[in-house]
């Protein structure tokens, strides 16, 4: 009996533009990376790097994050409608769709293309960017509860949600939201796999700011926050995937769902970055990294000085 059971009668649109509808959804990606730009910031300040080495990050992660999680949605879930009309990855972009794997691809090769430019390790542009992975993550997911989708299995424990916009669609436009309580009453109390998720996430930030702000285990041990905090992300999606419903037909009678599937090689890359980063001695001069980069920063500004006076 779901004694504590929450009627979630939320409406996914925030305010209505005309015919343009601004959504919940879209209003948590934007906190997701304002909350992620400021603490990098935080980062960048602390350790001594400019505002451009941020500017960089900024430009290139959110990017990575945005193509990756529409294409990783595109070629993971759905091949079939989008290989044969690939543009439709763009012009169906309203519809929806957007996957955690495919973002986190893309925001490595977001880091790639900033270290690289920014005279900074790879490996240390993945640490930092693994600190704020979680948190955004965990924005995102409340997103998806505004939104009333990927919705867990139905349930007869004590707590669960009634998600009256995604079981009852029809009778919540047919009546502006405002549903009658016999239909309510009929709506299984489901998992709340978005609000799991998010806790989850929101534990795995607090565990990796206290090992970047209080142990300094980014700057001596490098590697090991990236490998806590993917293993944070992709095992909690690992087991929550088993209480969520299935998201597209081809999952149904699979053991694993394609998120368990592509959450496996994540969970060994966390594993293999944090025994890399313990079987290797610890950093003793910390501050080397950001002193190169500044160094060449420095050099870079000479040469542009020395371009203008010509």
């Amino acid at each position: 009996m779901n004694i504590l059971s929450i009627v979630w009668n939320w409406d996914p649109t925030l305010v209505m533009l005309g015919d343009l509808d601004i959504r919940w959804y879209g209003l948590m990606w934007a906190i997701a990376i304002l909350a992620a730009e400021r603490i990098c910031n935080y980062m960048f300040k602390h350790e001594g790097l400019p505002p451009r080495t941020l500017e960089s990050a900024f430009i290139w992660v959110v990017l990575g994050t945005f193509i990756g999680a529409r294409v990783g949605h595109c070629l993971f879930y759905e091949p079939e409608v989008y290989l044969p009309e690939p543009w439709r990855i763009i012009t169906d972009i309203r519809d929806g769709g957007m996957a955690s794997h495919g973002a986190t691809i893309g925001i490595i090769f977001g880091i790639w293309m900033c270290v690289r430019r920014n005279h900074l390790p790879f490996v240390w542009g993945l640490d930092r960017i693994a600190i704020v992975a979680p948190l955004s993550g965990a924005i995102i997911r409340l997103g998806n509860l505004f939104n009333s989708e990927i919705v867990g299995y139905p349930t007869d424990s004590a707590f669960g949600f009634k998600f009256v916009y995604h079981d009852a669609r029809r009778a919540w436009y047919e009546f502006a939201g405002d549903v009658p309580q016999e239909i309510i009453d009929a709506i299984p109390a489901r998992h709340p796999a978005q609000l799991y998720e998010a806790l989850c996430y929101f534990l795995t930030f607090g565990v990796l700011m206290w090992l970047y702000s209080r142990k300094d285990l980014g700057r001596r041990r490098p590697g090991f926050l990236f490998g806590v905090a993917v293993i944070g992300i992709f095992l909690t999606r690992f087991f929550i995937e088993f209480l969520k419903e299935r998201q597209v037909d081809f999952e149904m009678g699979m053991a694993l769902d394609m998120g368990q599937l592509l959450s496996l090689p994540f969970i060994l890359l966390g594993l293999f970055m944090i025994a890399r980063a313990m079987l290797r001695p610890a950093v003793a001069d910390i501050d080397a990294v950001v002193a190169h980069a500044n160094k060449e920063y420095a050099r870079e500004d000479k040469k542009r000085g020395k371009g203008k006076k010509r």
